[in-house]
């Protein structure tokens, strides 16, 4: 290996699972990788930061049991390098905590290969932030210990050491702990540890899903038992667990725990996701729509080279936004545009136009639907010609009442395809109970999911266990075209007014109340 050799293979750590404590360097490296070889742990929306033709391949499914499965990791990673591959070994927190990054540097090393290691926020860390639990505290700790709680049956020296642990003057955070509590718990004991030392175990630390308790040492493994958390998780033991608050900030989070499914087409539902995570959600994606380019091009193009035919260019969506500019950027420029003006049925639509350096001459200021955008026009457009640029499918308000008043001509940019995998997880957690809030930004995708609803989940929904949230009061009445109650309607027709509905929802109806 020279020392000027670009790496081939990348040890990133890809933190705790909230996506956001995810380092850039590693959503960087991730974007190049042509194969993803990645923790059970790591969640997988993290892979949505790898190009959507890169490998990805999970070690749990590689031969053998946990320690068997080292040797096929390491010919994995020296085999794509060599062919000349750029790799991400994708590891849970920190590679070099308790990740084995260490012997798979050596192996790469041993074998000539360039690598980077990339580091990862650990679990200890992520828990203690969201749990608003100091590792450190200028009157109380001075020192964390990081610490091993299942260590090689066949090592032979520097094994834990009970009594200085027993001693330390500080927190010790334990990672693997959960399986050999009882035994961590009696050694610490029978070496001096006060019982009375404050303790909490934490799973999924950083994410919605995150449990957690606290207890004196001595009653350590039975309230984890009561609790129910399993592992993986990570224990906390020191004077640092006494500045834990009731409810940490994430906690406090309006969606703390809550589980939302978000249904927009998969490359849409990025941003609301998201959000939704900051907020505190559990949140998944079932996409119901897909959106493809249209099939045929042709009505497009022949309305293109006639633009100077128009008075004004309407979009009642930011995808026919999209759509529409990426034909026009391929055949010309924005000078075709020449002194058309543009109209938008809303404030998202007018901000993805503003990604075109444009800006909208007409936008509703309150009522962001197709009815919103005839009363602000049909005033100012009489015997005017407007192209109104859409999808295939649509509400035909807006070509049927601007016709009344000018001439209508529409063209269709993108395509809505129904896509609902009704063999995806998020649609298995659906059936199983495990959603709480849908929540649905048009109509069309409101059909297409109900579609599919049998008597178990339309039960659901009937019992309020599964709780409809519409993005518009025409979305709203796509439900009830099912006979399905509408738990809230948004106020703004937004991804933002969406979530906040659900805000307002959840805190009408606590969590387990229902």
């Amino acid at each position: 290996m020279h020392d000027f050799d670009e790496p081939r293979v990348f040890l990133a750590g890809a933190g705790p699972g909230d996506p956001g404590l995810m380092t850039v360097r590693t959503a960087e490296v991730l974007a190049r990788a042509d194969l993803v070889l990645y923790d059970q742990l790591v969640p997988k929306r993290l892979l949505d930061f790898a190009r959507a033709d890169a490998e990805k391949l999970c070690v749990r499914d590689l031969p053998g049991h946990h320690p068997d499965k080292y040797p096929h990791i390491y010919d994995r990673m020296l085999e794509a390098a060599r062919a000349g591959k750029i790799v991400v070994r994708l590891k849970g927190g920190d590679p070099l905590i308790f990740g084995r990054g260490g012997e798979e540097a050596e192996t790469l090393r041993n074998a000539g290969i360039a690598y980077e290691i990339i580091p990862g926020v650990t679990a200890a860390l992520a828990a203690a932030a969201y749990l608003d639990v100091p590792l450190t505290h200028r009157a109380h700790t001075s020192a964390v210990a990081f610490i091993t709680g299942h260590e090689l049956p066949q090592k032979i020296n520097n094994k834990l050491d009970w009594e200085a642990l027993a001693k330390f003057p500080g927190t010790l955070a334990v990672y693997m702990g959960i399986a050999r509590l009882p035994i961590l718990v009696a050694e610490l004991m029978k070496h001096g540890m006060d019982p009375e030392t404050p303790t909490l175990i934490v799973e999924r630390a950083s994410l919605g899903e995150m449990r957690s308790v606290t207890t004196r040492l001595a009653d350590l493994e039975a309230v984890r038992r009561a609790a129910g958390l399993e592992a993986p998780g990570l224990i906390v033991i020191g004077e640092a667990v006494r500045h834990r608050q009731p409810s940490s900030w994430f906690e406090q989070r309006p969606l703390f725990g809550r589980r939302v499914l978000v249904t927009r087409p998969k490359q849409q539902a990025e941003e609301m996701v998201r959000r939704l995570e900051i907020l505190g959600a559990v949140p998944s994606v079932l996409p119901a729509l897909e959106i493809r380019e249209p099939t045929d091009w042709a009505p497009v193009d022949a309305a293109l080279d006639r633009l100077a035919e128009f008075d004004w260019l309407v979009f009642t969506s930011a995808n026919g936004v999209h759509g529409f500019f990426k034909r026009l950027l391929t055949q010309g420029d924005l000078r075709q545009l020449g002194r058309i003006k543009i109209a938008v049925v809303g404030p998202k639509t007018a901000t993805t136009l503003r990604s075109y350096h444009l800006h909208a001459d007409a936008v509703p200021k309150d009522v962001h639907s197709a009815e919103g955008l005839v009363e602000l026009l049909a005033p100012s457009i009489a015997g005017q010609r407007v192209l109104l640029v859409r999808a295939n499918r649509g509400r035909e308000t807006l070509p049927v009442e601007l016709a009344k008043v000018c001439t209508v001509e529409g063209i269709v940019v993108y395509e809505q395809h129904d896509a609902l995998d009704t063999e995806s997880d998020s649609y298995a957690a659906l059936r199983r109970g495990e959603i709480e809030f849908i929540t649905l930004s048009s109509s069309n995708i409101a059909r297409s999911l109900l579609r599919s609803f049998d008597d178990t989940l339309r039960g659901r929904v009937l019992r309020g266990d599964v709780k409809l949230v519409a993005i518009s009061p025409e979305t709203a009445a796509a439900v009830q075209e099912f006979e399905l109650p509408v738990e809230a309607v948004s106020k703004t027709a937004s991804s933002e007014g969406l979530i906040r509905a659900v805000i307002e929802r959840a805190r009408a109806v606590p969590k387990g109340t229902d």
